[in-house]
């Protein structure tokens, strides 16, 4: 492991480029099978897809995630399909992400102004500088907390302390814990802290779960449910898309609807994947398009004269806008194949014995396909390495886990349930931006020397906060 280094997922493509795209891992007492061509993922998320549907298991994603109760990590069998029916038919279906569009134009104007109040501060006095990975995370958890939990948490002590609960969740979702992969050395996560930090966490995030169902369960907002749930028995639907998902999936604990059952913890374990999964992936590539497009400025120049000829002098954005704006669905594609949100996917674990593009692979080995490397594949990609958001205009290449050159969010039946809803918020927000303002780098910075440093983790985001400078329009 101490040769991955801090970046695994650029350590494992150089080590592809000279190995071969399928490279067999010893990783303790874990085998693993390391994927780095479009081919081979084909071979295991849809050629081969019914035998690789597991997840492997640790200590740690069983006290975070309730026993493996959530979508994310659960064991395939019938229990994992009703959860992902859920998520599928339930909270992130098209219809479901298309009725909270008020919660993204909301969000999105609250942004904007805020970057017009930014905006007005006279740079020469050290101000005018504004922080948008800071921007950019906030709105995300906003979006994602008003859609799963009816309201914000992001203001004020407790808003710090859910944010600061959140940011550790995920990193330590990430972590490498001794005891999942030399079992005998588990006392190392005893003595470093890592168990106790896990214990902490799954126990603060029990308890914020907890009363944000007792609060939908006893206060006004249950009322309001059953007033709602009164009126769309009469009229065929009704007011529906208003619920947020907290409301959605008590309405199923309660009814049992459709023969799903689902108990107090599946509801928290779903909530918790949708929180975590919504935020940090959403702000991840809202983060990184901006950093390409400061460091590319006639892509920038393309991107915003496409917006401003599309909406005609509007300063509104509908969604009708945003289906014509083909360069804006370029520009997050291409964001997407050089900064996949999580550039190692969540692994695979094979139920028996298969063979892989002829190779043999044994019952229990541990899939890890690296995203990052197959969007950089020179075999697949001219100039791989560059930022050319012009590639997908006359390409059909998506990112919906049909096209395998291209899967930042996994393909097939473990592919993530939440494509349309992080989308949808990625698509308005970076419209909005580049309509609304021009863009600059602060202090005379050139864009070839903008740090492009990466943090560490599950969730690849940069390293240092993004910084720019808007000068509003006269869409603004």
């Amino acid at each position: 492991m101490h040769h991955l280094g801090i970046y695994p997922h650029r350590s494992l493509q150089k080590l592809a480029r000279k190995h071969g795209p399928i490279m067999s891992l010893q990783i303790g007492s874990v085998k693993a099978l390391v994927i780095s061509s479009a081919e081979a993922a084909q071979e295991i998320m849809k050629t081969n897809e019914l035998n690789f549907l597991n997840r492997p298991e640790s200590e740690v994603t069983r006290k975070l995630l309730y026993d493996l109760k959530d979508v994310s990590v659960a064991p395939y069998g019938e229990y994992w399909r009703q959860m992902k029916s859920i998520c599928v038919l339930q909270l992130l279906s098209n219809k479901r992400v298309q009725s909270i569009c008020y919660i993204r134009e909301e969000e999105t104007d609250l942004l904007i102004n805020k970057i017009g109040e930014g905006s007005r501060i006279d740079s020469s006095s050290g101000g005018g500088v504004l922080n948008l990975s800071e921007m950019f995370m906030t709105l995300t958890n906003d979006v994602v907390s008003r859609a799963a939990f009816g309201r914000k948490y992001s203001e004020g002590e407790s808003g710090r302390k859910f944010m600061k609960m959140m940011s550790e969740f995920v990193s330590v979702l990430g972590i490498f814990d001794f005891g999942t992969f030399l079992p005998w050395l588990g006392w190392i996560d005893r003595v470093n802290g890592l168990t106790d930090k896990v214990e902490r966490i799954a126990k603060e995030m029990d308890e914020f779960l907890e009363g944000v169902l007792e609060e939908h369960i006893d206060g006004d907002r249950r009322k309001k449910y059953l007033e709602r749930k009164v009126t769309r028995d009469h009229e065929n639907d009704g007011d529906q898309s208003r619920e947020d998902f907290a409301n959605v999936l008590l309405g199923i604990y309660k009814d049992k609807a459709a023969g799903i059952s689902i108990d107090r913890d599946g509801i928290k374990a779903l909530l918790v994947d949708i929180f975590s999964g919504g935020t940090d992936t959403t702000y991840t590539v809202l983060e990184w398009a901006m950093t390409e497009l400061l460091r590319h400025p006639k892509a920038m120049k393309d991107l915003q004269t496409e917006v401003r000829e599309i909406t005609d002098g509007r300063n509104e954005i509908t969604d009708q806008d945003l289906e014509k704006m083909k360069y804006l669905k370029a520009v997050i594609k291409e964001t997407l194949r050089l900064h996949p949100p999580i550039p190692l996917l969540v692994p695979r674990k094979a139920i028996k014995d298969a063979k892989i593009m002829d190779y043999d692979i044994s019952a229990g080995t541990m899939v890890i396909t690296n995203a990052f490397a197959i969007g950089r594949d020179p075999l697949l990609w001219e100039d791989a390495d560059e930022f050319k958001p012009e590639r997908f205009l006359n390409s059909c290449r998506d990112f919906r886990g049909q096209d395998f050159q291209l899967i930042p969010f996994g393909a097939g039946r473990r592919g993530c349930p939440g494509i349309s809803f992080a989308m949808a918020t990625n698509e308005h927000v970076l419209a909005n931006l580049v309509l609304k303002f021009d863009w600059n780098l602060p202090d005379g910075i050139k864009g070839e020397d903008l740090d492009m440093t990466e943090c560490t983790g599950l969730t690849i985001h940069r390293k240092f906060p993004l910084l720019a400078v808007a000068t509003p329009t006269s869409q603004f």
